[in-house]
């Protein structure tokens, strides 16, 4: 709106709880008509109406057909002008749109209205050189690549039937039954369900049953079911079961031959060639689990240095992104089948949280985007591909591959700089522990 200007806008502000502001703001009545009336002289200008000539088409016509449209635009143009005007004036940075509220018979003079919006928090940043960060540190040696090579035998392990009482990691073949108070539940019946015994594959009661079972044999068993079972209709009730066996089987683990290093793509070199093929693997997991884990513990130490309040405007944005991400994930189009929003809510505070205080942490360390180390991850990603220069060029024409990029390359940068001042100590963790 050009007739509107600074000086007509009366502002005043009210803190209301936490990052809330109300803002009350009050534009002179006679500039709205004196829009109003220079736009409907435009539209007269132009305007067809039947009975009238183009441009000959009385004031007082114009104004009935055509008022209320113009009043109405005119509105919500001095709104959106005016709350502008008056943020700049205020020096206010508001987190997310307004909710505006009209306010009527204040005064005639004046028309005003009540805008309440959040504000971005003022961070001030602890001296990065206290916070605490532990770093993982891993010992990775020819065990790990040994233990390794046992797991991926006993995925491809086989199962022989054996006439004995069964064991722990011995396999029963069972049919069910389970009742609670003499009558069948629902899920509680089940045909030929293998039961790795002590894997806890089923609930402890369930197992201690197939204990020391052999082939055909029938017996009940009392089973309570946990208290914080997921199931609310069978948490902390007491079952009967009563189980067939038809099976017990032992896992036979396959020998390390031909047959099983052609399975894993070994053609020459045998057993050795098998070990450093899963010792670069595990290496390179390794890095690239450390490399997450070394980000995730130092912005922990970020966050927990800081207590801050975030605007609830701000968390719900993020909390659209990560229920749009879960249903892209699940697979989910119907927005009525869509995980509830209170299950992301606490991500998405610590997303913002961390994004506030990452975002001040660049801006008081004046941290600019390294674009050599740029360059190097597109080479880093483009490297798998037949012909990475094209690959390459469709990540430097993409705006939204590149943003991400960026901002990737620009937390790593923070935390590398969080890293070289802050109280670093590093915990040692073997392989297996650390990736679990």
């Amino acid at each position: 709106m050009d007739t509107l200007n600074t000086q007509s806008v009366d502002v005043s502000v009210e803190t209301q709880k936490g990052l809330e502001r109300r803002m009350t703001v009050r534009v002179p009545a006679a500039e709205i008509e004196q829009e109003v009336d220079t736009r409907l002289k435009k539209v007269g200008r132009t305007a067809r109406l039947k009975g009238f000539r183009p441009g000959k088409i009385p004031a007082k016509v114009v104004r009935q057909h055509y008022g209320g449209q113009v009043r109405q635009e005119v509105m919500s143009d001095v709104i959106r002008a005016s709350y502008a005007r008056a943020l700049t004036q205020e020096q206010l940075k508001p987190a997310g749109g307004p909710s505006i509220e009209p306010i009527f018979g204040e005064s005639e003079e004046h028309f005003s209205y009540r805008a309440t919006f959040e504000v971005y928090p003022e961070i001030k940043l602890k001296p990065i050189d206290t916070i605490a960060v532990e770093t993982p540190k891993v010992e990775f040696d020819d065990s790990d690549v040994d233990e390794m090579l046992e797991k991926l035998r006993d995925q491809r392990a086989d199962w022989e039937p054996v006439e004995r009482k069964s064991a722990v990691d011995d396999r029963v073949v069972v049919d069910f039954a389970g009742k609670i108070n003499g009558e069948l539940f629902e899920g509680g019946e089940g045909k030929e369900v293998p039961v790795v015994v002590g894997s806890g594959q089923v609930i402890e009661d369930f197992d201690k049953a197939l204990k020391g079972v052999t082939t055909g044999q029938s017996k009940s068993a009392k089973v309570k079911f946990p208290k914080d079972y997921p199931s609310e209709e069978l948490a902390g009730k007491k079952a009967v079961f009563d189980l067939t066996v038809l099976r017990v089987e032992e896992k036979r683990l396959p020998a390390i031959d031909e047959e099983f290093l052609k399975s894993m793509g070994i053609e020459e070199g045998g057993l050795e060639a098998l070990k450093d093929q899963l010792r670069q693997n595990m290496e390179r997991e390794l890095k690239e689990r450390l490399k997450v884990e070394t980000r995730n513990r130092t912005l922990d130490g970020l966050l927990k240095a800081h207590e801050i309040d975030v605007p609830n405007a701000l968390v719900e944005e993020e909390v659209n992104v990560l229920q749009a991400e879960a249903m892209r994930r699940l697979r989910i189009e119907d927005p009525d089948k869509a995980p509830p929003r209170s299950e992301f809510r606490d991500a998405a505070r610590r997303r913002v949280t961390l994004s506030l205080l990452v975002q001040e942490l660049i801006r008081e360390n004046d941290i600019e985007l390294d674009r050599e180390r740029v360059e190097h991850r597109i080479a880093e990603l483009v490297a798998p591909y037949e012909k990475p220069q094209e690959a390459a060029q469709i990540y430097r024409s993409s705006r939204e591959l590149m943003v991400q990029l960026e901002s990737g390359v620009l937390e790593e940068q923070v935390v590398d700089f969080i890293l070289e001042h802050a109280k670093t100590k590093e915990k040692a963790a073997s392989f297996k522990e650390f990736m679990g």
